[in-house]
């Protein structure tokens, strides 16, 4: 990969809207932080916009695994990550949600050890906790209408709470910020335009939000799109760096033509992310069994949808999986890990297999198994499709609209071996085992390519009761 660094500066207000209807008095949701996609489909439109000579043509393969068309797809080597805030030269990202205090980053909310079991593997008595957790997150705090922190950690604040650290700056304000430190929002009613005729729509108005960044905000995002030369993969050429080479472009990013200004930037050392821990996690010994303990939290949304029981693309049977708040990656009845860690020359092998259309077993070797979990409501996501003659909507409309788990949601793990909780974080960790120099792992089912489903491991403790002895 051959990662940029694009820094956004609006030119104007921003609007940023999902699938909700803007009617009346329903101002949808149109000036929260834009998602992933946003950013991706912007850079994805500038570079169809450049009009760039010998762009290399892929095949565009329709729901049901058929070629509708050869060649007709273009820039499908674009992947990004973000947008993040950042003001000035720090990077911003969202609050864990397992610590909700103000101003600070300490642990508000540990899993609970099971008071009562029914002799299964620890299970709760009567519990209405889903399969396949095993324990409730409680919040140690005392009740606090206040609590709930401010939504934006820096990227030194949020390494300090991967690692367990105290975190005491001169000005904590300058590294916990509330949406109103990032950017306005101003409030507009607008008047329906047909289309096709450039008129208003008659008795059609809307109210709508939108999104004023403060002055020295920007959105920051990395970007990567390596495009063959003449098909040949040993030679290829960086568009990103074609369309933003050596001076400011403008781009439209999110609804009503809206432009922001691009400022490109070499990336040299680690990435400006937080950086999860990739060994020396904590220990316990639970029922009599030795358990490492990982958290995985999320810096960007994910989407895991539901798979219906069949046959997957490769041939091999799939289970029933609900997807939503749980990863398609974890057994939804024993909550293991379903992850494998194979080297290089053999995920070379199985993709050629997959591009042949022949199927491969796979070895599960991760011992771990989800436990916990803190998963905030879902994020509305969608989109508008143009008119395609070779796509499976012609007429364009509406896509299909997925719930995504919000950034912030925290997984709890046990690993039975240190080795395994390496493992695991090394399959979990956005960088991987480098680092922090590559975006590794995106573990996001749908839209990784776009941003989505980036996380970073800490390590977790129970909360002893009081009365009971620690674990």
């Amino acid at each position: 990969m051959n990662l940029h660094q694009i820094l956004l500066q609006p030119t104007d207000v921003l609007f940023f809207r999902d699938g909700r209807p803007m009617s009346g008095s329903l101002a949808g949701h149109t000036a929260a932080w834009p998602l992933p996609d946003v950013t991706n489909h912007a850079l994805h439109a500038a570079l169809h916009r450049a009009s760039l000579a010998g762009v290399h043509g892929h095949d565009h393969v329709n729901a049901q695994g058929k070629r509708a068309a050869k060649d007709n797809r273009k820039f499908g080597s674009l992947v990004t990550a973000g947008p993040f805030p950042v003001r000035g030269k720090q990077w911003f990202f969202p609050r864990p949600k397992d610590a909700q205090l103000n101003g600070s980053i300490k642990i508000t909310h540990q899993p609970l050890a099971s008071l009562a079991t029914d002799g299964n593997d620890n299970l709760w008595i009567n519990s209405s906790l889903p399969d396949p957790l095993k324990y409730a997150v409680v919040n140690t705090e005392p009740p606090n209408k206040e609590a709930g922190g401010e939504p934006w950690l820096s990227q030194d604040a949020f390494n300090a709470y991967l690692c367990g650290q105290n975190f005491n700056p001169e000005n904590a304000s300058d590294h916990c910020l509330r949406d109103t430190d990032l950017a306005d929002t101003e409030h507009q009613i607008g008047i329906g335009i047909n289309p096709e005729t450039g008129t208003t729509v008659e008795s059609q108005f809307y109210s709508a939000h939108y999104l004023r960044l403060r002055e020295g905000v920007r959105l920051g995002l990395f970007a990567d799109a390596m495009d063959k030369i003449k098909g040949d993969s040993a030679q290829k050429r960086d568009l990103i760096r074609a369309l933003l080479n050596g001076h400011p472009a403008q781009i439209i990013v999110g609804g009503q033509q809206r432009l922001c200004t691009s400022e490109r930037h070499e990336v040299t050392g680690a990435l400006p992310l937080p950086k999860g821990l990739m060994s020396n996690f904590n220990r316990v010994n639970q029922d009599g069994r030795e358990n490492w303990l990982v958290k995985w939290v999320l810096l960007s949304p994910a989407i895991w949808p539901e798979i219906p029981q069949g046959t997957s693309k490769r041939g091999t049977p799939s289970k029933l999986h609900p997807g939503g708040w749980l990863p398609n990656w974890i057994c939804q009845e024993t909550g293991h890990v379903l992850l494998e860690v194979v080297n290089y020359e053999e995920r070379r092998r199985r993709r050629h297999l997959n591009y042949d259309g022949r199927g491969y077993s796979s070895n599960p070797n991760i011992q771990a198994r989800l436990v916990a979990a803190i998963v905030p409501k879902p994020l509305v996501v969608t989109g508008w499709a143009l008119p395609n003659q070779s796509a499976d909507n012609p007429a364009g409309g509406a896509k299909s609209t997925h719930l995504a788990v919000p950034a912030g949601a925290v997984y709890y793990f046990e690993a039975e071996t240190a080795d395994a909780a390496e493992k695991l974080a090394a399959a979990l960790n956005w960088h991987g085992k480098t680092n922090g120099t590559e975006i590794k792992n995106r573990r996001s089912t749908l839209m990784g390519e776009k941003g989505f489903g980036l996380g970073v491991c800490g390590t977790w403790h129970f909360f002893n009761v009081v009365g009971r002895p620690a674990q």
